[in-house]
Formats: structure tokens, C-alpha cells, sequence
């Protein structure tokens, strides 16, 4: 499989994934779920990343509601949850390497989502070149 990355600035944009305006990324699984992590654009401006706190296994979010934080040297931010569902899995592996998300932010997924309301929230999403678009705006 090619992964595409498209150029937005100093970012690289994921093709294939949705974007939130909050640089949050998610990728539909082929079973369904939806797996959650942050752009490399918020890596950048977070910097090198020292803590996730990971959400609980069972938890239901909305979409919008803070899925997680993640700490680096320069601030602490709160990740939110693209889509609405149950959190079913977590990247245990970020707990003891956090910089995961420095070195590779569409490798390292934060959670995986079961989706109660996929097909509708899709629509608020940016796709990968509708995000880089918004990228340059900044």
C-alpha cells in the first residue's frame, strides 16, 4: 500500500484519513472502528511530547468531548474525540514512549473508537486536502 502524504507548509497531511479543526486525525478501520490520533501539524506546534494520558477502555465520548491530554515541554492540551462511541482500545505503548507521536503522529494512534454515529459526523470532517487547504490558511 502508498502511503500519500500531501505538503501543507512545514506539515505533511495523511491522504485517506479525516481531520478535525482541532488537528485531530481519524482513520475508519475496515471493520468499522475508527482509530484517533494528532496531525503532525499539532505535534509540531506541541513539541516534544513527554506524557498522553490516555483515556479508559469502556468510555463513551461525543464528538467533541476531550478524549485525552498530552503533555510536551511547552504545554499541556487536551485531545477531542472526532467522532462519538465507546472507546474500545488505547496505544498502551505511548505511555511509556510518548515521543511515538513525534516521530510518526499517523503511526501513532491515541485510541480506538467504536462509532455510534459514523455516517453523519463524517460530514463535519475535513478530508486530507480540504485540511491541508485549512493549514495554509493559518
Amino acid at each position: 500500500m502508498v502511503i500519500v502524504m500531501i505538503e501543507a507548509g512545514e506539515s505533511k497531511v495523511k491522504e485517506g484519513l479525516y481531520y478535525t479543526k482541532d488537528h485531530e486525525w481519524a482513520q475508519i478501520m475496515e471493520d468499522g472502528t475508527v482509530l484517533v490520533g494528532i496531525s503532525d501539524y499539532a505535534q509540531k506546534e506541541l513539541g516534544d511530547l513527554a506524557y498522553v494520558e490516555l483515556p479508559e477502555v469502556g468510555k463513551e465520548v461525543s464528538k467533541g468531548d476531550v478524549l485525552c491530554e498530552v503533555e510536551s515541554v511547552k504545554a499541556v492540551s487536551e485531545v477531542y474525540a472526532p467522532v462519538s462511541g465507546e472507546v474500545i482500545e488505547v496505544n498502551e505503548e505511548l505511555e511509556e514512549a510518548p515521543e511515538k507521536i513525534n516521530e510518526d503522529p499517523y503511526d501513532a494512534w491515541i485510541a480506538k473508537i467504536k462509532p455510534s454515529n459514523l455516517e453523519e459526523e463524517l460530514k463535519d470532517l475535513m478530508t486530507a486536502e480540504k485540511y491541508a487547504e485549512y493549514l495554509e490558511s493559518l
